[in-house]
């Protein structure tokens, strides 16, 4: 009994069920009908030219859908081959003529188009088989009375029997009429082998059917074959592919057990195993069997995409090489200068899965080279190649319209942008809508280029040359605008720009010995005034021969380190590199000071999160105490904020100088000897100055600040 094809792919596919299967007697192909039909088999092959899709005359039988099964047939008792049986699904397609003018309301009928319905419908059918090594294509011819049927309506089937196969291999069937009215159907098939049929007696390749085993040992895949010592057998490697005849890689002729031993980087999805045995030694004839054991490899299909190749081929063509048929979809994508993501394109390419080996046409008008090529497998990115690559010169900054038309004929454009389609004439604040109306009048007056075009869309490459040098056009007017305010600012203030550049000069001159000595400025933090005038101190002294460190500028590296630890790695830094401690004194400095002398070894606790001076009091006194604090450190206070005599008498070890009034020996003791003459040192002292009064004055007439005069603390008593 015949056993249907899917209910043996069921039975085979984890069932350790056998199922017996029908034969068929002596050596001749066959086809047979449904009732209603009548069908003949052409004797021989015919070529297999399916040619290009033609409009169907009026009805015509197409094929619309494949089955097969199955069989065994057999020349004797104990000599049979596996064969596919394959059932062609038959409809009607296209319609009749309708009558016109007074014939369609009752008038007399066309005696013509009566004939023809009286006639038979007839159709040659081809049915393609491929399986490695073999391909055949026979014609059928089959016809059905037209009166008998109506269009779209299935009338019946065609049975041919058979296409012999190998056991365990991979079969692919075509069919298709002669002229072809439509898309021919296909069917891939893996034939089961000896272990899943009933047919080990039947069979001769079953006899000596060898036991294959794959293992991997890291880079090395082993095939185990597992036959009898004697046992003579040819082996192939080949590429079994959907388009086009399959590849032969690697043939041996073997006796006895074997192992073939493989890189993983040879393996790939189509690549197959077919054994050859001569079953009597004294007979020349042969029988086969195969096998594709890496069809699920994770590896293989990896190996697959690293082999693929994807061209485009001028003018208008692309083409995808690769061992093996791939499981892939293929679109058109824009590709924007500047980099980021290509975008997909409406419409795409055809979405059937994309013909490798094959040079296939782009559906363009014109190529541009901001057109790419993207193959894609189960959504996700595998290759992209884009037109400018070779002949079509840099990307382009181009924009790309989307125009869409409705059945009425009314459109509607929008610019492709990273952020999606933007409507040409909409608020939105992209560059396609700030320049909608003057894109719409570059495509009205043809300056865009048309890429593509159908009944319901169609895309425009607009350039956008004219309209970056516009944007170009306003920076450099904004620029000019900018050195104009400049020198506006240098008139107002020329006589302090011509003392800057008078010193910035005789540094030049003075040479890099004088540059660049290291100055650490340390202070207590009272209140944001006092900071104010600090920081206005170290932006001064920068502007000298100096290298300014002050906690004011390192809040970040503060806060990370601590205070203490901060203030331990900058002074160490300052002394190795011959630099220079400032101690700046107001009225909370003494009175942390005091503190600690009184209170002895005691460390004096932070004044908060950022106060590196009271931190940094546990190493700073010691050095005073031990008299190593000369040439290493230099005091300083603030005019109006403190008295000379205020500053504990520990610290008068060291030059002690008042700001601003004393600021030339001030900047004496923190340059290098032999650094300016007296007139250069008199004009440093003069800027600093200036940079320092309007920050000091500001302190001194801020009410209820600690240098106020009506709280008694600027002379520190």
């Amino acid at each position: 009994m015949p056993v249907p094809w899917f209910l043996l792919s069921l039975a085979l596919g984890r069932s350790p069920m056998v199922l017996s299967l029908e034969r068929l007697v002596g050596p001749q192909d066959t086809a047979r009908c449904s009732p209603g039909l009548s069908c003949h088999l052409w004797d021989g092959d015919v070529l297999c030219l399916p040619g290009s899709i033609v409009s169907a005359p009026g009805p015509v039988l197409v094929p619309t859908r494949l089955q097969t099964e199955l069989v065994l047939r057999c020349y004797q008792e104990t000599d049979c081959d596996l064969c596919v049986r394959v059932a062609i699904h038959l409809a009607v397609h296209g319609h009749w003529e309708e009558p016109k003018g007074e014939e369609k309301f009752g008038g007399a009928a066309d005696p013509e188009l009566e004939e023809s319905r009286n006639a038979f419908l007839q159709a040659q059918v081809v049915l393609s088989f491929q399986a490695y090594p073999t391909a055949r294509c026979v014609l059928l011819e089959v016809q059905v009375p037209a009166a008998l049927v109506q269009p779209g309506q299935s009338v019946g089937s065609v049975v041919f029997d058979c296409f012999e196969a190998a056991l365990g291999a991979e079969v692919r069937i075509w069919s298709y009429t002669q002229p072809r009215y439509q898309k021919e159907l296909n069917l891939t098939q893996h034939l089961p082998d000896c272990k899943g049929l009933e047919v080990r007696d039947s069979i001769q390749s079953c006899w000596a059917l060898p036991w294959l085993n794959v293992s991997a040992d890291g880079d090395d895949v082993h095939l185990v074959l597992d036959v009898s010592e004697d046992q003579r057998f040819g082996l192939s490697l080949y590429w079994n592919q959907v388009q086009g005849p399959t590849k032969p890689w690697w043939h041996r002729n073997l006796t006895g057990p074997q192992t073939i031993t493989l890189n993983h980087t040879d393996l790939f999805p189509c690549l197959c195993i077919q054994f050859l045995f001569q079953v009597w030694p004294l007979e020349p004839d042969s029988v086969r069997t195969s096998i594709c054991p890496f069809r699920e490899d994770p590896r293989a299909h990896r190996n697959l995409w690293r082999a693929a190749r994807l061209q485009l081929l001028p003018p208008r063509g692309w083409r995808l090489d690769a061992p093996c048929s791939l499981p892939a979809e293929a679109t058109l994508c824009w590709q924007a200068p500047g980099g980021g993501p290509c975008q997909s394109l409406v419409p795409p390419l055809p979405p059937a899965n994309v013909t490798v080996n094959k040079a296939l046409e782009l559906p363009l008008l014109n190529v541009h080279p901001n057109l790419c090529v993207q193959v894609s497998s189960w959504e996700k990115l595998q290759l992209q190649e884009c037109l400018w690559v070779d002949s079509l010169g840099p990307l382009k900054d181009d924009m790309l319209l989307v125009e869409t038309r409705d059945p009425h004929n009314n459109r509607s454009l929008c610019a492709l942008e990273p952020s999606g389609c933007t409507p040409l004439l909409s608020r939105a604040s992209t560059r396609a809508a700030r320049l909608g109306e003057q894109l719409l009048q570059d495509l009205q007056s043809g300056q865009c280029l048309q890429l593509w075009d159908d009944d319901l869309r169609a895309l425009w490459a607009c350039p956008m040359d004219k309209y970056v040098h516009q944007r170009w056009a306003l920076v450099w007017l904004a620029c000019l605008l900018f050195v104009a305010v400049l020198f506006l600012l240098f008139l107002f203030r020329k006589d302090q720009v011509k003392g800057w550049l008078r010193l910035l000069k005789e540094d030049i001159r003075a040479g890099p010995a004088t540059r660049g000595r290291a100055a650490l400025l340390l202070y207590s933090a009272e209140d944001s005034g006092f900071e104010r005038l600090v920081s206005a101190l170290a932006s001064a002294l920068c502007q000298l021969p100096l290298r300014v460190a002050v906690d004011l500028w390192s809040r970040r590296e503060l806060s990370a380190q601590g205070p203490l630890a901060w203030f331990h790695a900058q002074r160490r830094q300052t002394l190795q590199e011959g630099g220079v401690v400032v101690l700046l004194f107001s009225p909370g400095a003494v009175v942390l000071c005091r503190e600690w002398l009184q209170d002895g070894a005691s460390t004096p606790a932070p004044q908060g999160p950022h106060d590196a001076f009271a931190a940094s009091l546990s190493c700073v006194l010691p050095d005073f105490l031990q008299g190593r604090a000369p040439g290493r450190y230099v005091g300083a206070y603030f005019d109006g904020l403190l008295h000379s005599d205020a500053v504990p008498a520990l610290f008068r070890s060291v030059p002690v100088f008042s700001l601003p009034s004393q600021l030339p020996g001030f900047l004496r003791t923190l340059q290098e000897p032999g650094d300016p003459r007296p007139g250069l040192l008199r004009e440093r002292a003069r800027l600093v100055s200036q940079a320092l009064q309007p920050a000091l004055d500001q302190l001194l007439k801020a009410p209820g600040d600690p240098g106020d005069p009506e709280d008694g603390t600027r002379d520190g008593t």
